[in-house]
């Protein structure tokens, strides 16, 4: 059975962002390993648009770049959303069977499966379906923005905390 985790940036008053948070060489490295032994992804809309800046190489970028891109391409993905009309290789479209397709997934994959997007989290949360949640803290206020938790959480308990490069802090929770 697959395992659900949730896991995004995020700064220290609460909001998710890609472009406001430095990503250090030790930080991008771990993101690489993680996302090379991941069983597949699950990705809200807004994620996976983000996401698919990795679809196409860019003959700028450097080795550790075509390395992530080669991870994320490499590694089955499930997009959930009603407005799409189509998605990239080794991607699927989910649309209203959204629950019926992840509780499959997670009964039959082995391993960690990335939830990317705090909308589609907190609808997965709801359903009883994230197993982890792991929140990538900078020390950054952006003051604006998507909050990591688009929904009140359940009740957690924290069962890591570890520093990950220069300066972001990985804290992992359970459902208490």
């Amino acid at each position: 059975m697959a395992k659900l985790v949730f896991r995004m940036n995020q700064s220290l008053d609460g909001y998710v962002d890609h472009q406001d948070m430095p990503t250090d060489p030790a930080l991008f490295r771990h993101f690489t390993d993680q996302t090379r032994d991941l069983a597949g992804s699950v990705y809200g809309r807004g994620m996976y648009e983000v996401m698919r800046y990795w679809d196409e190489d860019s003959p700028d970028w450097s080795p550790e770049f075509h390395e992530f891109a080669a991870a994320w391409r490499s590694q089955p993905k499930w997009v959930v959303s009603r407005s799409l009309t189509s998605v990239g290789p080794n991607a699927t479209l989910v649309g209203d069977d959204a629950e019926t397709v992840i509780r499959g997934l997670r009964a039959r994959l082995v391993g960690e499966v990335a939830v990317a997007g705090p909308d589609l989290a907190s609808r997965l949360t709801n359903l009883g379906l994230v197993d982890e949640y792991q929140l990538y803290v900078h020390p950054v206020v952006l003051g604006r923005g998507k909050p990591f938790f688009a929904s009140p959480p359940p009740p957690l308990r924290l069962v890591a905390g570890e520093r990950i490069g220069e300066g972001a802090i990985r804290l992992t929770y359970v459902a208490a």
